[in-house]
């Protein structure tokens, strides 16, 4: 199946790492998904990815994958892709934990860059590999809006996010002409189990709303996607922010 079969029929195999991810799911579920594509959820936790696996519908296979063990991703994508490489990879493994938690105990801070940053890497690399050699793929990699400028209370988290959207874009480019895609999703705050509890910022989003988004930028040949589309420029606002006025922003 090349790229283009993609926005025809959809892809037959589909991973998501970070299987319990309500974004990533949401994005499953707004794809043109074949009644008999194989749809891989990769986590942790083997009970809640069959519990996440009922949400969608339909039948799914669950794979052991720990974001942080990074010296196992290499072995991890060989054995998923010895019975067929993905046709779409959804990188979607992600934590927030608060800055003054991660102030507090830096090994937290710590899991959060292994988590949201090093495992994406590394797992990444790995399957991007493998597609570069089938010569077709799509990678999808969620980003934030974080990423564009991080604040004082949330320096970690944002670090995390600018370091791997640097990493997508990189990539991307590295992969230009292999005839695997990568598309980067940026999506604003979006309300759900990750940030239970606090006040949604402006042009804040759903799980449902990126999911949409982004099956549409899919069909087209877009390279990033914000979400909502509003956020761009949003974003190039903060950029220009004089750095004494950024630092009195409290959210």
């Amino acid at each position: 199946m090349t790229n283009a079969d993609h926005g025809a029929s959809g892809p037959s195999r589909v991973l998501l790492l970070g299987g319990t991810s309500e974004i990533g799911l949401a994005i499953l579920s707004a794809l043109d998904l074949p009644r008999d594509a194989e749809v891989i959820l990769a986590g942790r936790d083997p009970q809640r990815l069959e519990a996440a696996g009922k949400t969608l519908n339909r039948a799914v296979a669950v794979a052991r994958y720990d974001a942080m063990d990074t010296a196992s991703h290499q072995a991890f994508a060989d054995e998923i892709c010895a019975a067929g490489v993905p046709d779409m990879v959804i990188a979607a493994t992600g934590i927030l934990i608060p800055q003054e938690l991660a102030a507090q105990d830096v090994r937290l801070a710590a899991s959060m860059i292994e988590t949201n940053f090093t495992g994406h890497v590394t797992a990444l690399l790995a399957f991007g590999g493998h597609m570069r050699r089938r010569g077709s793929g799509t990678i999808v990699v969620l980003s934030s809006v974080a990423a564009t400028r991080p604040r004082k209370f949330n320096a970690v988290y944002g670090a995390t996010k600018a370091a791997l959207d640097a990493f997508a874009r990189g990539y991307a480019d590295d992969l230009h002409g292999s005839g695997v895609r990568l598309l980067l999703v940026r999506p604003g705050f979006v309300t759900g189990r990750m940030t239970e509890g606090m006040t949604p910022a402006p042009l804040a989003t759903t799980p449902e709303a990126v999911g949409k988004a982004v099956a549409v930028a899919l069909r087209g040949k877009k390279a990033t996607v914000w979400v909502p589309a509003s956020l761009a420029g949003l974003a190039t606002a903060m950029r220009l922010v004089p750095r004494p006025m950024w630092r009195k922003i409290n959210r």
